[in-house]
């Protein structure tokens, strides 16, 4: 008699800052039996993996690969291959994330410059210049898509800006990619990494990051070696190459769903997938504003795929999502940071992102925020997003 249950978690709505749930195609890709990592079958759909992902970043940069682990380890393997013990590095910090990049920056023994806007709010290009004229860093790093605040940072000129000073731009595009435009090659970005687990559609497991030739010959000119052994590309790029030399055993699964999910972004088409991505947005917010929660995020940059709302004075931040995720099955996620127990956090990413999801959300946040003692007009906030569908 087995001592332990066979696994049967109840269903969620994953509606928090991520995971989001995968497509139901990239689920059953899962069950496509193994190949062995070096196989020549799954090194072929590496080959095809590589290539979607150049697409679907908008990039022709050879080295544009997944990095086996999720996304926090995509953007250590930016920072750490190309920073050196006393290398200038600034960091743009306005949410939860920008102080990651500092904390790993910090780590490769680089000199860090941290500039910062208060959580929310974004940077002009003019603070940005300001700094690298007198700092001169080697590499300029900033969050795309702040997940923590659902701030919308403009990054399409700060390449040529970071160009003008021999810097290299490195770009978190976790929450960005599949639902926002990322165009590496015409926005002169060097570096940039992501995930699996929100625009893309699959489960987590995996970080796309994708190097300019810029980089690579930074890192080629580097007079130490990289601080961690995993994640030197310079090893990674051997696997990859012609040579094929064994790095780490890919988790041949997860490259399964990345190969459906990058099929599926591909097939949308990028233009249709980001218009899905504010259509949904624009009925959602019409709902939210119906319910009287108003946005972190400064008033025109705020993201589509990520919507970070202010609590009403009076509503128990962990007692509201308890009943969410009790009641309806449906999972949000808490502030963070300086926004931690005053604000939630709502994804509407890759497949999430349709009107159905919308509709659900909305009606089960009337009914916990009115058991909360809020006052709350039964169906406005439904009502306000039909409207925004039904035009």
């Amino acid at each position: 008699m087995s001592l332990y249950p066979s696994l049967n978690p109840t269903p969620r709505l994953l509606l928090g800052p991520g995971p989001s749930d995968a497509h139901p195609a990239v689920l059953r890709a899962m069950s496509t039996p193994l190949l062995g990592h070096l196989d020549p079958q799954f090194l072929e759909l590496m080959n095809q993996v590589q290539d979607m992902l150049r697409r679907v970043f908008l990039t022709t940069n050879a080295l544009t690969l997944p990095i086996s682990a999720t996304g926090m380890a995509g953007m250590e393997t930016c920072l750490v291959n190309l920073l050196e013990p006393g290398d200038k590095v600034v960091v743009c910090a306005k949410g939860f994330f920008g102080g990651r990049m500092i904390d790993i920056a910090g780590r490769t023994g680089a000199e860090v410059t941290v500039i910062e806007r208060p959580w929310g709010e974004v940077f002009s290009m003019d603070q940005i210049r300001e700094v690298l004229q007198r700092v001169r860093p080697k590499v300029l790093g900033i969050v795309h898509a702040e997940t923590s605040t659902g701030a919308y940072q403009p990054i399409e000129e700060l390449g040529k800006l970071c160009h003008e000073f021999d810097t290299l731009l490195v770009v978190d595009a976790v929450t960005s990619l599949g639902c926002v435009p990322v165009r590496i090659d015409e926005w002169e970005i060097d570096a940039a990494f992501s995930c699996t687990q929100k625009g893309l559609g699959c489960p987590p497991g995996l970080s796309p990051v994708s190097f300019s030739p810029r980089a690579l010959e930074a890192m080629d000119r580097r007079k130490t070696q990289v601080q961690c052994w995993y994640l030197d590309i310079g090893n990674i790029r051997k696997y990859l190459g012609a040579e094929r030399l064994y790095h780490h055993t890919a988790p041949i699964s997860m490259n399964y769903a990345l190969h459906e999910g990058l099929r599926l972004v591909l097939e949308e088409g990028l233009e249709a997938r980001w218009a899905r991505h504010q259509k949904n947005c624009l009925a959602l917010k019409a709902g939210l504003d119906a319910l009287g929660l108003p946005y972190t995020a400064a008033e025109g940059h705020r993201l589509p795929q990520i919507h970070a709302i202010r609590l009403p004075a009076g509503i128990d931040d962990v007692k509201g999502r308890k009943m969410l995720l009790e009641l309806f099955g449906i999972e949000i996620g808490g502030g963070l940071g300086d926004l931690k127990g005053k604000a939630w956090r709502i994804g509407l990413m890759g497949y999430n992102s349709r009107p159905a999801v919308v509709l659900v959300l909305l009606a089960a946040l009337e009914q916990v925020l009115t058991r909360l003692g809020a006052k709350v007009s039964q169906g406005a906030s439904v009502a306000a997003a039909n409207g925004v569908y039904a035009a």
